[in-house]
């Protein structure tokens, strides 16, 4: 059967059994699920995933479906079609687990990642937290990164003089 891929995002608030209800409509449909992730972002749930469609069900029909679970009514839900070039892409075997925590501040995010860059290092995953403690808001970074094994020490060290500069800790692991 002929099938089309698909982003799919869904954004809603939280709750138990969100993921097993949105998976089993997309399994009723004959969707299959490639790539997924989910997380929660500031008070609400995102669950994203890379889908097989069947050529028979259209986006409209899938965000209506979806729209139609408990608490998704008022979800943002998208469904946007889509084909992937042949090209080739940074390599995406974490070899590096990182994370760094520290005092909340403008352009933080945007500083650590760019030392990644100098050592063609990809970043696989990333999530960061943001919480309110009684001494201010502190802001953890979770990298899962790929990185040159003949560049990850330099790497490393300069991700580390980058964040100590910034206020934050660091830490990391190999995979």
């Amino acid at each position: 059967m002929a099938s089309y891929q698909a982003l799919l995002s869904v954004y809603s608030k939280d709750r138990v059994g969100l993921i097993s209800e949105v998976a089993g409509l997309l399994f009723d449909k004959g969707v299959n699920l490639g790539d997924t992730s989910f997380a929660i972002l500031a008070k609400g749930g995102e669950f994203s995933s890379v889908i097989d469609v069947p050529s028979d069900v259209s986006e409209e029909e899938l965000e209506t479906g979806l729209r139609s679970l408990k608490d998704l009514q008022n979800a943002d839900i998208q469904v946007k079609r889509f084909s992937v070039l042949d090209a080739e892409t940074p390599p995406t075997e974490i070899t590096h687990r990182i994370k760094c925590e520290g005092e909340d501040q403008p352009g933080l995010l945007a500083r650590l990642c760019e030392v990644f860059i100098e050592y063609d290092a990809n970043i696989v995953r990333l999530k960061s937290d943001h919480r309110e403690q009684p001494r201010g808001a502190v802001f953890t970074t979770r990298f899962s990164v790929n990185i040159p094994q003949n560049r990850a020490a330099n790497c490393l060290a300069a991700l580390a003089n980058t964040a100590e500069g910034l206020g934050q800790s660091l830490s990391s692991e190999t995979v």
